[in-house]
């Protein structure tokens, strides 16, 4: 395995430099391949202009940007100069690239657009170090004006090129800038910084995690063995590109010489794009998942009639079969000794018998949700949170293949995931080769499998720590290189592990009861009319809830049982809808469902307007729990008075 990320993209270039590293859409909309050899091409003009700008090795840059081709030419031209990429999606608010900016000490920062220039123009003192600004788009001419005058050199991508192409042509050409991009890769080490990611988090100042280029490859190197992507495949790019767990996909995209489609995570230019592409592979967040199968519900809904009834019929049986065949394989955590052998005689009759009726779902319903998916999908790769079992159940019964994976921004991010051959549903995988996890009690002691603890991790991809935080690296990170992932887990018999919670998100009762929020929230949203929701009650005498229903699903239900309707935010006030919520979360979390008494939601508000991105949600799209107690902090008190 090469050293640095760039001479691995050199090394798969070499070797199939005719094949497509790149989709992207034309003027029309139409996806146009890259061959490795023209991708490199670029790269070696953008990493000489960034040369001619006097880029130096170990330097950090700017990358505030969303999905886009141009992305992946700038992230390998930095990192085969030496320098290091500083990334952060167009969703970030001002005072966000303020901070990461600013903090990073980014002398030269590339921005996809002129809204992400006037961020940076509302208060140009702010950033004492930044010298140049490249954009991707071009600004008007009001904005390149307020640029300079602010005391910054503005470039656009294309005179960036122009000023690489330039410099080709005072040596031999396209081949020289090759030579020297090749040249100056050599350098590199793997120990080097290869990006600062700031994590957005749930609580707190953002924290820039260093990741090296060691951090990257060690996983190149080895989730390939599990996850069988292969030269040629076809991966659609939904999820910010900025973000750890897109980023180690592209890294593996390119270690396995596949292909990369950028597309978006909106329903319809989603589904378009598969159906456009067809791909092999996807990653995403349970949130999408959530989405495609709450679109088929949705979907055979309004169909309703007999094609409703047999909808529910065959996921039953695909769900049953599913049950019986993963008992039959041995692909459900053990979690206490089982007998093998009694396992597969109770489950391979039913099995033979419900295999007519799976095949039966699979040519009539199953088949059709798959063609929705591009009709070629090997498997989706699921991350950046836990995956509601509900969703996992679904699509393992149509059949189509989820490897849930686990780790975090400080883990570049992968710790383990679920192999491609053998998955095992309810788990994240074992982990790594090379990696070790301890699972340790309240008071650091190690547990055997079976036992839920506090989830330690060391190992390759373990980052150096917080970058000019050395007192919250000392937190998290021991002195013989041990991660406090603040998650709980358990490990199966058979190594597998299952995540169990947020350590840090634990809800403490005035009676002194824990409880994880997840496994509750993650419950209520099995529910159609459920969108979004956060439990509350830290030292209250008891669990409230805030949550965002479904709209559509919520009016078309008003309008079924003749609600009256004058507006949706008036309509979550009715009482018909406030009993059917509470009906609904009385079914899902019950001392019958196994939840204790203590983990009841006695209480809930109704929000009319989903939490967002950048405000409620980071961008992995998990609760900023400390923000929304901010945010609807009389909400909630409202919740706990007597």
């Amino acid at each position: 395995m090469p050293t640095t990320i760039p001479l691995l993209f050199l090394e798969v270039v070499a070797k199939q430099p005719d094949l497509a590293a790149q989709f992207a859409k034309d003027a029309n909309g139409d996806f146009q391949p890259k061959s490795y050899a023209a991708l490199k091409a670029d790269i070696a003009v953008a990493a000489s202009g960034l040369r001619e700008l006097g880029l130096q090795r170990g330097e950090r840059v700017g990358l505030i940007s969303d999905n886009r081709p141009e992305w992946l030419v700038a992230d390998l031209a930095i990192l085969g100069l030496g320098g290091a990429d500083v990334p952060r999606g167009c969703d970030a608010t001002e005072e966000e690239v303020r901070y990461i900016l600013s903090w990073s000490g980014c002398r030269l920062a590339i921005l996809e657009n002129e809204k992400q220039l006037k961020k940076i123009l509302a208060s140009p003192a702010s950033y004492p170090e930044l010298k140049t600004i490249i954009l991707f788009d071009p600004a008007g001419e009001e904005q390149g004006n307020a640029a300079k005058a602010a005391g910054f050199r503005l470039v656009t991508w294309a005179e960036l090129k122009g000023l690489g192409l330039a410099h080709g042509r005072k040596g031999s050409g396209q081949a020289a800038l090759e030579a020297e991009y090749e040249a100056d890769a050599a350098l590199g080490k793997g120990d080097e910084m290869a990006t600062l990611i700031y994590t957005s988090g749930t609580t707190g100042e953002p924290k820039g995690v260093m990741l090296s280029h060691r951090n990257f490859l060690y996983q190149c190197d080895h989730i390939l063995d599990v996850v069988r992507i292969r030269s040629g495949d076809i991966f659609l790019s939904v999820l910010p590109i900025w973000h750890v767990f897109e980023r180690i996909a592209q890294y593996m995209i390119i270690t396995a010489g596949a292909g990369v489609a950028y597309s978006k995570p909106i329903g319809s230019i989603m589904l378009a794009d598969l159906q456009a592409m067809r791909p092999q592979w996807m990653a995403s967040v349970p949130r999408i998942w959530e989405s495609v199968q709450d679109g088929v519900y949705r979907n055979i809904k309004q169909q309703g009639g007999i094609k409703k009834v047999m909808f529910g019929i065959f996921v039953g049986v695909g769900e049953a079969y599913a049950w019986f065949r993963n008992h039959f394989l041995g692909r459900v955590p053990e979690f206490s000794p089982r007998s093998r052998v009694v396992e597969i005689l109770a489950s391979a009759i039913p099995l033979a018998l419900l295999a007519p009726l799976q095949g039966l779902g699979h040519i009539l319903v199953f088949k059709k949700i798959k063609q929705k998916l591009g009709g070629r999908m090997i498997a989706c790769i699921s991350g950046g949170g836990a995956l509601p079992p509900s969703v996992d159940r679904f699509f393992d019964a149509i059949g189509v293949r989820i490897l849930e994976g686990y780790g975090l921004t400080e883990t570049a991010p992968v710790i383990g995931v679920r192999p491609q051959q053998k998955p095992t549903q309810g788990t994240v995988g074992p982990v790594l080769p090379g990696t070790q996890v301890r699972i340790l009690d309240d008071e650091g002691k190690e547990l055997k499998w079976g036992h839920k603890g506090h989830i330690f991790v060391k190992g390759p991809q373990v980052m150096a720590g917080y970058y000019r935080k050395p007192e919250l690296t000392a937190k998290v990170l021991s002195a013989d290189g041990w991660l406090d992932t603040g998650d709980l887990g358990v490990f199966t018999r058979r190594g597998e592990l299952r995540i169990a919670g947020r350590a840090k998100d634990t809800i403490v009762l005035r009676g002194g009861e824990n409880v994880e929020p997840r496994p509750i929230e993650e419950r209520l949203c099995e529910c159609e009319y459920i969108k979004q929701v956060m439990v509350v009650g830290q030292d209250m005498r008891y669990l409230g809830a805030l949550i965002v229903p479904e709209e559509d699903a919520v009016m078309a239900w008003a309008k079924e049982n003749n609600v009256p309707i004058l507006d949706y935010e008036s309509l979550l006030k009715q009482p018909e809808i406030l009993e059917l919520i509470g009906d609904e979360i009385y079914e899902r979390v019950s001392s019958k469902k196994g939840f204790k008494s203590f983990e009841h939601i006695f209480k809930f508000a109704l929000l009319a307007k989903p939490f967002e991105v950048g405000k409620e949600l980071s961008a992995k799209q998990e609760l900023k729990r400390h923000v929304i107690v901010e945010l609807y902090d009389k909400t909630i008190a409202g919740l706990f008075q007597s």
